[in-house]
């Protein structure tokens, strides 16, 4: 049996940039499924991404939705790109094992937890305060080198990993220090400054954007603390739910999530193309 791709519209151009087409996944000229493929807005055209991809109940464990992936990538290639990328819920078992088989690698995942009706305590000795805006500018560099860092560390060129964070921060922060609902952060223990947070409001739900313990103050409880407070700040603005991102390899941060119930919600996985 030969599986095929079928385009169901002509090649699609975004307002954003990106393109993308929707394909029908076919067994002998027979729709079994469907396959939606595109570009990245933030990485261009040089980055495809399954958007997405489901094979029809009766053809199932049958192998189409992996011949359908190796299908796409070829897609993907004849439209230039080096890389493709693809996000998996977590509950979504099969598809994940399917993405590994293929080489796709995890380069990070979405964990949440529900929030109650109270908000945690900090440990004694700790409280936490504003950030000033003079401490702001400093912090706001630090973090963007160091999440270029996490991105180049994973694949992704230094190039495309700046102006993800250069876009990330006017989209996320387009009055800077003064942004609405957004939190910044210092956490003090016994007078001295061990931490910082960054929160807000997404998608209804309370997201941490950053949280950082001093270097040198680490190994100590702190990035509990600081997770505690985020937690705490998204009861205070009465959302039910809190969610955060952490990348591939990240022990300490997993295990600390884990340790305070997190759940991993969604995988974001890439390959190359080359």
């Amino acid at each position: 049996m030969t599986t095929t791709l079928r385009p169901t519209e002509p090649l699609q151009q975004e307002a954003d940039g990106t393109r993308s087409r929707r394909y029908q996944v076919c067994v002998n000229s027979r729709p079994v499924g469907a396959i939606h493929l595109g570009t990245s807005a933030l990485f261009g055209d040089a980055v495809a991404q399954i958007r997405d991809l489901s094979i029809e109940e009766p053809d199932r464990r049958r192998g189409r939705g992996t011949v359908a992936a190796l299908a796409a990538e070829e897609v993907a290639r004849g439209w230039g790109c080096k890389r493709i990328e693809a996000s998996v819920p977590a509950e979504a078992e099969t598809a994940l094992r399917m993405a590994t088989n293929l080489g796709y690698v995890v380069r990070n995942r979405h964990m949440e937890k529900p929030l109650g009706d109270t908000a945690p305590e900090l440990p004694a000795g700790s409280r936490s305060r504003p950030m000033t805006q003079e401490e702001y500018g400093p912090w706001l560099a630090h973090g963007t080198e160091d999440f270029i860092l996490d991105w180049t560390e994973r694949g992704v060129p230094e190039a495309e990993a700046r102006t993800k964070a250069l876009q990330g921060n006017a989209e996320m922060l387009p009055d800077g220090f003064a942004t609405a609902d957004m939190l910044f952060s210092v956490l003090e223990h016994e007078g001295t400054r061990v931490g910082t947070l960054w929160t807000g409001p997404r998608d209804g739900k309370a997201f941490v954007y950053d949280v950082e313990a001093d270097a040198r103050h680490r190994g100590k409880g702190h990035g509990r603390t600081l997770m505690l407070l985020a937690e705490a700040q998204g009861v205070a603005a009465g959302l039910p739910t809190i969610r955060l991102n952490v990348f591939a390899g990240n022990t300490p941060a997993e295990r600390l999530y884990e340790s305070l119930g997190y759940e991993t919600v969604t995988y974001h996985l890439y390959k190359s193309l080359l």
